[in-house]
């Protein structure tokens, strides 16, 4: 499984539920502003039990997002080391947006969410619902723009990674068969193309 950078900006946002990160898929660093004097404990205890798949960086300095750059040059440096990876930018800083839109551009895997618990990975492994997974998929699918699979096996394999391989086969169907009966996608052949909601 591809690794899964989550870069927090602390400043902005003190995630509580950082427990669902303490999976072996995902590096978490946190960034911490020049001026912050605490990390809260529950914080600490989780990023403590992921070991060396967790780290702390303080920012040296202030300055308007100071800590935002800190983000973007990790990301680059990351990227560089490993090109497969999916960077996850925990922030409600909409500032970001543009650099995701740069790094998918440039096919590095990238998204911003507001918590933790928005991360797309990890929303889809909570769902336990098909309407669920039928919005984690839909969800996912708009985020790709353009790349989207453009055949059905290509989709099936696409969908089966979203939920990290854990659904069944029929479970896989249903979902593949609940995309076309909503008009999400349309299957000709073996090739597919989407009315996506907007």
């Amino acid at each position: 499984m591809k690794t899964n950078y989550v870069l927090i900006d602390y400043e902005n946002v003190q995630p509580e539920a950082m427990a669902v990160l303490n999976e072996e898929h995902f590096k978490v660093i946190v960034f911490v502003g020049a001026n912050q004097a605490k990390v809260s404990f529950d914080v600490a205890s989780a990023l403590q039990q992921m070991g060396e798949r967790a780290e702390y960086v303080r920012i040296s300095g202030n300055g308007s997002n100071a800590l935002d750059f800190h983000i973007a040059f990790y990301i680059g440096q990351l990227a560089a080391r490993e090109p497969d990876a999916y960077f996850h930018i925990v922030s409600k800083d909409t500032g970001f947006d543009p650099l995701v839109q740069h790094l998918k551009a440039r096919k590095i895997l990238a998204c911003r969410s507001k918590d933790v618990t928005e991360i797309p990975i990890v929303k889809a492994a909570n769902s336990k619902t098909p309407s669920d997974r039928l919005t984690v998929v839909i969800a996912d699918l708009q985020r790709r723009g353009s790349a989207k699979p453009r055949t059905v096996k290509t989709l099936g394999s696409t969908i089966s990674s979203i939920f990290q391989k854990q659904l069944s086969e029929p479970d896989l169907n249903g979902l593949l068969a609940a995309l076309e009966q909503k008009g999400v996608i349309v299957t000709t052949g073996t090739k597919v193309s989407y009315s996506l909601p907007t």
